[in-house]
């Protein structure tokens, strides 16, 4: 779900990227439209909460009345979501959202789609047609933002291990190259063990354990995945606390917040990237078009301390806090923050509870 873009957007469109003053968008007065949203895989809580999001965000607020929503899910495999496209495309509607299986072998299918002149918009995984919108979180500025974070922490210096997430995957692969990039602009940090968390807990306690008991100090720890099976290694080895930089799983907002001296920054990746492609799709009908097709989303970080670092600009840095972005009495792997802030989505409604 991980996908990265290099563009960003200007004008009415770096409001949506921001996600601050959002334009208002007409209710009783605009025109209802017709948007299919086309997802090729529910096999993850992020995707499920994706389409919870959605569904949850055309019912309320600014959407309210503005769109009659259909969702397609297809099996994981590019050609049954072309095969679901060509099917979509022939009921004419007026904008199709993709959640993508492949960057490129669907542009044949999302061109004849606006050639037919149906507004198309891929988000989080998203399609490399230049016809089509594009709405994806921007991982380069989140990356530099975890990495300043874990150097402020630890005052410039100390030893930190730095998670490889998942062999072969791209998105892994930018992460630590996102993370090294900072630490080479600061050289009294120093890596001193590299393991794979496979996005998983188990593999992430696994690979911090084994690392530790090689390594007799550690300052700081960077992963990709949970954080939570870092601070789990930590304490089963009997070892202090260290700042960890992790990613915004509910599971891991709940356990930074309530272990005692735990310090994390949580990377986003939010479910409501969906809200957000029904919401720009509206805004483009309207005849509202962004400046750019390539559109970055800046998401939040959610930390347990509003350290003082070289952020990128405007990066919004949120504290994290029980009941307000941290849910102990929801399902660890919902997604954090659950809501934009130009419609409320309730915890219930994104757990699907």
């Amino acid at each position: 779900m991980l996908t990265r873009i290099a563009a960003t957007m200007l004008g009415a469109a770096a409001v949506l990227a921001t996600g601050a003053a959002a334009p208002r968008l007409a209710h009783a007065d605009g025109k209802t439209y017709t948007i299919y949203l086309s997802n090729n895989f529910v096999g993850n809580d992020w995707r499920q909460q994706m389409l919870r999001s959605a569904s949850v965000s055309v019912k309320k607020g600014p959407l309210a009345g503005r769109v009659d929503l259909h969702i397609e899910n297809v099996e994981t495999t590019t050609q049954a979501q072309i095969n679901s496209l060509n099917n979509i495309i022939r009921a004419k509607p007026d904008a199709i959202l993709i959640d993508a299986g492949s960057p490129t072998a669907l542009n044949p299918t999302v061109e004849k789609a606006c050639a037919a002149g149906i507004v198309v918009i891929s988000f989080d995984q998203v399609v490399t047609a230049d016809c089509a919108y594009q709405v994806a979180s921007n991982w380069d500025t989140m990356t530099h933002d975890l990495a300043v974070w874990m150097v402020s922490a630890l005052g410039g210096k100390g030893k930190v291990l730095m998670d490889r997430g998942l062999a072969g995957a791209g998105i892994s692969e930018m992460l630590q190259s996102g993370y090294e990039k900072v630490l080479k602009e600061n050289p009294g940090i120093e890596v001193v063990g590299y393991f794979n968390g496979n996005y998983a807990l188990g593999p992430e306690q696994s690979g911090v354990a084994s690392l530790l008991a090689a390594n007799p100090h550690i300052d700081g720890i960077l992963t990709q995945g949970y954080g939570v099976g870092a601070l789990k290694a930590l304490q089963d080895a009997g070892r202090p606390v260290v700042p960890v930089t992790a990613f915004s799983y509910n599971i891991s907002g709940v356990t930074c917040v309530q272990t005692p001296g735990a310090k994390c920054i949580l990377g986003v990746n939010p479910a409501y990237l969906s809200s957000e492609a029904i919401k720009l799709a509206v805004q483009i009908l309207d005849g509202k078009k962004p400046a750019e097709k390539v559109i970055q989303f800046e998401s939040p970080r959610l930390t347990t301390d509003l350290l003082k670092a070289d952020y990128s600009k405007g990066a919004d840095l949120q504290k994290l806090e029980v009941g307000k972005n941290a849910f102990p009495d929801q399902p660890p792997g919902l997604a954090l923050p659950i809501s934009p802030d130009w419609v409320e989505i309730t915890p219930k409604e994104a757990a699907g509870s």
